[in-house]
């Protein structure tokens, strides 16, 4: 079957792998630095690996639908992080452990239809305040598991689904596909959470009162709902400038009060659209080599799918350890992840292997706090409310491999073991 795309030199995947490192230690090692200087060193990233397909390779063509896609991407996640935005839920009382878990599992739902930025932003405040008397670090553990990550699974409108979507994956196909394991998923960590959640109401000395919810701005939902049908049903192209005007218009229509409320900021989206440029610029020859030396990793069956996948998500970044091993595992099979007919006849003939990258793209992001986007703005979030957030290695060896890995072993078990 022929290639679409050149041959890269294995040499060209050093700068994808530069910028995975260095986003992944640097907010930790240097935070003030990379805070200062973090769209320089995206766009230096990039600027290799696109100087290299233009002036090497003479592909500048390559270069012009990796854009589109960048854009594409942008705008949905920088709407629906905008609209949502200008939603406040505000809470009253304490949340008795059936009421945390309900608010969790309603994050969850929610984290689907809003993208988990989002909803991880409109939620984690209500979170705090629900639990202000009595807020522990397995609260914010469990917010990113659930909101911040398991919530991303069923609908592509963050990433790393948005990726796949505008690669040619049908909106409804995760959900169709994917909802028996992202149930199970989530029905573990959420007994989980209400158990410990228990232990810790045991403790607790206030006297219990009856939550009150106020939602302030709510016409932006409907906003989201129109997004949401603009993205199911318009043409590429059509979709994004739609999507963008619905935004645009919520936005001036929303009272500036409200988003006051929600500390609202465009640094969480500014930082996104940096990071993602440096992401989608060295990202091509990887996904490039990948569609032609897959067979080299020994990467195969599904369960290798589903833990490759989900180890570097938790390790470096979800979004491009999902396109990578899409790439890869298409490419075992002769098709390019670029033709939308090759991806079609990749989901008829080998679905499972898409489920499994899906599932550990989007569920194992939550091992660490550097495996998807919210997870360190939930906990910068919560600290700056003088709550607790668990530290880096407090949050993965107390928290999430504890309660993490085996539920991903279990799911491993019932769906992928062959």
């Amino acid at each position: 079957m022929a290639n679409l795309h050149p041959e890269p030199n294995p040499i060209s995947l050093i700068p994808f792998a530069g910028l995975l490192l260095t986003i992944a230690m640097a907010p930790l090692i240097l935070p003030v630095q990379w805070h200062k200087h973090y769209p320089k060193v995206c766009a230096c990233f990039a600027a290799i690996t696109v100087s290299y397909y233009v002036l090497a390779l003479h592909s500048g063509s390559r270069l012009l639908h990796a854009g589109f896609e960048y854009v594409s991407f942008i705008i949905v996640v920088g709407a629906f992080f905008v609209t949502a935005g200008g939603i406040h839920l505000q809470v009253r009382g304490r949340g008795t452990p059936a009421a945390n878990t309900a608010f969790l599992f309603g994050g969850a739902l929610l984290g689907n239809l809003l993208g988990t930025v989002g909803a991880s932003m409109l939620l984690i405040r209500p979170w705090i305040a629900l639990n202000r008397n009595r807020f522990a670090n397995f609260h914010t553990a469990f917010f990113i598991f659930v909101v911040s990550n398991i919530g991303g699974v069923l609908l592509p409108i963050g990433p790393p689904l948005l990726l796949g979507y505008v690669k040619g994956v049908p909106f409804w196909w995760v959900v169709q596909r994917c909802w028996r394991p992202w149930a199970l998923t989530l029905g573990a960590v959420l007994i989980i959470f209400y158990v410990c959640d228990r232990l810790n109401y045991r403790g607790a000395d206030a006297k219990i009162t009856t939550e009150k919810w106020r939602c302030v701005g709510g016409a932006n939902f409907l906003a989201m709902m129109a997004m949401l049908a603009c993205l199911i049903l318009a043409p590429a192209g059509w979709r994004e400038f739609f999507i963008a005007v619905i935004a645009s218009v919520a936005y001036r229509l929303t009272a500036s009060e409200i988003r006051q409320r929600n500390e609202f900021s465009f640094a969480p989206l500014k930082e996104i659209a940096w990071i993602f440029l440096g992401i989608f610029g060295t990202m091509i020859p990887v996904l490039d080599y990948m569609e032609k030396h897959a067979g080299d990793l020994g990467v195969r069956s599904d369960l290798h799918f589903y833990w490759a996948t989900g180890a570097l998500s938790a390790v470096l970044d979800n979004a491009p350890a999902y396109l990578t091993f899409l790439a890869g595992a298409m490419g075992l099979h002769g098709w390019s992840i670029d033709d939308p007919q090759h991806l079609s006849e990749f989901m008829a003939r080998h679905d499972h292997s898409l489920i499994a990258i899906s599932l550990g793209a989007t569920c194992f992001g939550a091992l660490t706090y550097i495996g998807n986007g919210p997870n360190l703005l939930v906990k910068a979030i919560v600290e700056h409310a003088g709550e607790k957030a668990p530290g880096f290695f407090g949050y993965l060896f107390k928290f999430a491999l504890p309660v993490l890995a085996p539920v991903f072993v279990l799911i491993s078990i019932l769906f992928f073991w062959k």
